[in-house]
């Protein structure tokens, strides 16, 4: 297979080394040096820890577990701060669903409105999967809807626009999920509280799933009850910041390293595991800081699980002009280590981290990475400042007989999420990933992000939008200008061999400086200083207009009102284009 910088990847490590660059090796020596130091006794120790408390999002446990971490990271060597912040979180309380005068066992969500005194009386409609086109066929208003599938912000959405006032869930199996059904990233604004869920939900079984639609059909018309308690509201929630300097000081560049700590029940593999990950790379990159190029800082997040990314939304909102200046990269680490979990080639990543994650996956696991697209999820709030992230979930289940909304496992999210639901062989095989890639990104004298690869993408994207578009919004200005920089950057990769201290400085602002320019617009709406929904996007989200525009007709009323908003998508597409290219000059003038 040919990748799209030329390069054969085989399962041969000696034929694929011989394609990368000397410098390249070396580093990827020190990566895999440092990773190979991981401990299985280690990780498994902090494990037991996590293990012993619920951590729900404001809670004091949860703060008694944040200072356990603190303790730790101070021992390593870092610089800590434990910060107290209002998050707007939302814990869910007892539930029941009656039908016909039955109980089903059920529980509700973060983020449901409660159920009035009494409970919620309403008929009950079937829409099966839930999607757009089910709520777009029926009449939803004033209807609890019965969808299938784990809990989703999406169906809230759905629900909420189409005029439901419930929302029950039928399970893929026994278990009932523990979810965050809220689309509002992080805490409401003025401007997105009205976003909130408007439905009471509930999550059943699938046998009383199944013997509910069972009653619909045979015909005539159903009734359901919900009762559902919830605890919505500001609370001071936990943030702990820990910090070790590269060789330039306090203002020089560095990489993020983030997992949330809150959870649902012990959740010892989501995220205890993760964070026991954490702690495993803080230590072993700490003992071998001497040859790092650029600092870490490791953020441990609250708010994820019950306020919808809550904490590192605020971290962002906080903090955007320093991680405008600094941040270099974000690797972000979730779930690590569960039974079964032999999958490591569909983890998300941004494409300019991809041939990263494909050289640290296939060096440190023999697997092949496929460059998966990275979902609207898992603390990526940084995509507006144009920071590149990485991985979230490492490894993922194989394909089963259930059909699960995320890959990690029957137990996730359940109480059954307990120390017994980790393999320490795993765990030490996903910690050598996440340690050999930060080890790259802390080491490289020039940083291992593919610029080329992104501008690639926006041409190929470009391109498929122009063809129907014929000369109505002047794409076709835009996408030579995209090739042309796509060009430029192509011609940066002959520059990796680099010594010359200056020159290798320059070469990083201008990676960096591109990334700002190009990862708002693949991985957000394309407003920097906002946080789009936790809702499914497309590839580059900031073209929609423009792909708006090539599915009306054209000459039509609709179209030139399409029209308005794709000549500003053009607009921000063309002025992002300029600043990369502007970048990329400046660094080889």
């Amino acid at each position: 297979m040919i990748d799209r910088d030329g390069v054969e990847r085989t399962g041969n490590l000696e034929a694929h080394a011989a394609a990368i660059p000397l410098r390249t090796i070396i580093m990827n020596d020190i990566a895999h040096e440092t990773s190979a130091a991981v401990s299985g006794k280690e990780l498994m120790r902090h494990c037991a820890e996590f293990a012993k408390r619920v951590k729900l999002s404001g809670t004091p446990e949860e703060l008694e577990s944040f200072r356990y971490l603190e303790t730790c990271l101070e021992r390593y060597g870092y610089r800590t701060e434990l910060l107290s912040h209002d998050a707007y979180i939302s814990l869910p309380g007892a539930a029941r669903a009656e039908v016909d005068g039955r109980s089903l066992a059920c529980i509700t969500h973060s983020f449901t409105r409660p159920s009035p005194s009494g409970g919620l009386r309403a008929e009950l409609l079937d829409l099966g999967e839930g999607g757009a086109a089910d709520f777009a066929r029926a009449d939803c208003r004033g209807k609890i809807v019965l969808v299938d599938g784990i809990a989703s912000p999406a169906v809230a959405d759905l629900a909420r626009r189409a005029g439901a006032v419930g929302q029950v869930h039928v399970s893929p199996h026994e278990h009932l999920h523990e979810m965050c059904i809220s689309p509002v990233w992080g805490s409401p604004s003025n401007e997105t509280l009205a976003l909130l869920p408007s439905t009471v939900a509930c999550t059943i079984s699938n046998v009383d799933g199944e013997a509910v639609r069972a009653k619909l059909a045979r015909g005539g018309t159903l009734e359901m009850v919900l009762h559902a308690q919830v605890d919505t509201g500001w609370r001071k929630t936990p943030l702990l910041v820990a910090e070790l300097d590269g060789p330039a000081g306090r203002d020089a560049p560095f990489v993020l390293f983030s997992g949330h700590h809150d959870t649902w029940y012990f959740g010892v593999m989501d995220n205890g595991s993760a964070n026991a990950t954490m702690l495993e790379a803080a230590r072993l990159l700490a003992e071998r800081r001497a040859g790092w190029r650029r600092g870490l800082r490791i953020c441990f997040w609250s708010g994820h699980s019950h306020g919808r990314y809550s904490g590192s939304a605020w971290y962002v909102d906080q903090n955007f002009d320093e991680l405008d200046r600094r941040c270099v990269a974000h690797v972000n680490v979730d779930s690590t280590g569960g039974i079964g979990a032999d999958v490591l080639t569909e983890n998300g990543v941004v494409i300019e981290l991809a041939g990263l994650a494909r050289e640290a996956t296939l060096a440190e696991t023999g697997q092949h990475h496929l460059g998966k697209r990275p979902s609207r999820s898992s603390d990526q709030s940084f995509w507006g400042v144009g920071i590149p992230s990485m991985y979230g979930s490492i490894s993922h289940q194989p394909p089963g007989p259930v059909k699960m909304r995320n890959p990690l496992g029957w137990w996730w999210h359940t109480p059954h999420d307990l120390i017994d639901k980790l393999d320490e062989e795993f765990l030490v095989r996903d910690t050598r990933v996440v340690v050999a890639t930060l080890s790259r990104l802390l080491n490289d004298p020039i940083l291992p992000l593919d610029p080329a690869a992104h501008l690639l993408s926006l041409v190929e994207e470009l391109k498929t939008i122009a063809a129907p578009l014929e000369h109505d919004v002047g794409l076709e200005g835009v996408l030579e200008v995209a090739e042309s920089v796509f060009r430029k950057a192509q011609s940066i990769k002959a520059l990796k061999g680099e010594n010359e201290p200056a020159m290798i400085d320059r070469l990083n602002a201008a990676l960096v400086r591109v990334s700002r320019a190009l990862v708002p617009l693949d991985y957000t709406e394309g407003d920097r200083f906002s946080h789009d929904p936790a809702l499914p996007q497309p590839a580059w989200p900031a073209l929609q207009k423009l792909r708006d525009l090539a599915a009306q007709k054209p000459g039509s009323d609709e179209a030139r009102f399409v029209a308005v908003g794709a000549a500003r998508a053009r607009n921000r597409v063309l002025a992002s284009l300029r600043e990369a290219a502007r970048a990329l000059d400046e660094a080889t003038a």
